[in-house]
């Protein structure tokens, strides 16, 4: 297989001891390559600095997420961009709007994501979107900024079929994670990405969070890494109805497309 992980967390502390083993057995895995979330200013710089230790394979995204909005400054904009000039960031984001935990104040997390969906049409950029209990607010938001935007994701989406629907009538892509996988929370996810147009499905496993609850046997401990991104192939495929080697094809040129991969 030739993935690519449109989401993952390798920033975190948890892969600190072991970061190199993690993308070894990514790759022996057929995960070619992964795109790493910048999720605050500090992390967005590390994403960017790991990435430019592993040209061609890893790749980052630079923004401030929901939780941490409270942080935004008139300078953090700035900084995003200054990011953005190096090759490797790829996305403005994880940004947009959390209202099941309102980590930050929900108007400081409506300026941070309209900041950045501003910088991210300047920038030219596609946009890397967090949505959880806002879906109505967040396309609100992103409705008056869509048309200067090259592309954006959903990224992790566990919404209902309203959001879906909305979103994709918002021209998004759609990234599913492991949540399918997990017979608690997930079920309806089986149904509803069959509804999701081929050529707007990503797959991603959020690392080191949303281990798949049905990988037999379970991995010691509950960190999740990329090398388990075929496991959600295969549940996506199998709820689509296709086979994982044609699915394989199409996220991967998925991804090669909206993150511009080509010109990197």
């Amino acid at each position: 297989m030739n993935l690519i992980d449109v989401g993952t967390n390798l920033t975190h502390e948890s892969f600190a001891g072991d970061l190199d083993a993690v993308i070894g057995r990514a790759r022996a895995a057929g995960v070619a390559r992964m795109v790493v979330t910048g999720s605050s200013l500090a992390e967005s710089e590390a994403a960017q600095r790991l990435a430019a230790r592993h040209p061609a394979v890893l790749y980052a995204t630079a923004g401030v997420h929901p939780h941490l909005a409270a942080q935004w400054r008139a300078d953090s904009a700035a900084a995003i961009a200054r990011l953005a000039g190096y090759p490797e960031v790829v996305a403005v984001g994880e940004t947009g709007l959390d209202f099941f935990r309102d980590i930050s104040p929900r108007a400081a997390q409506e300026k941070a994501f309209e900041a950045q969906l501003e910088l991210a049409g300047e920038l030219g950029l596609p946009v890397f979107m967090h949505e959880r209990d806002a879906h109505r607010r967040f396309s609100a938001i992103l409705q008056r900024h869509r048309e200067r935007l090259s592309d954006a994701v959903a990224h992790c989406f566990t919404g209902s079929e309203e959001a879906l629907d909305c979103y994709l009538e918002l021209d998004l892509y759609i990234g599913i994670t492991g949540w399918i996988c997990d017979e608690r929370r997930g079920t309806h996810l089986r149904d509803l990405v069959g509804r999701i147009p081929s050529d707007r499905l990503l797959i991603e496993t959020d690392a080191p969070y949303l281990l798949p609850r049905d990988l037999a046997p379970r991995p010691r401990g509950r960190r999740n890494e990329p090398m388990y991104l075929p496991h959600i192939l295969a549940t996506v495929a199998a709820c689509r109805g296709v086979a994982a080697g044609e699915l394989a094809r199409v996220t991967t040129a998925n991804a090669e497309r909206f993150f511009r991969l080509a010109d990197r």
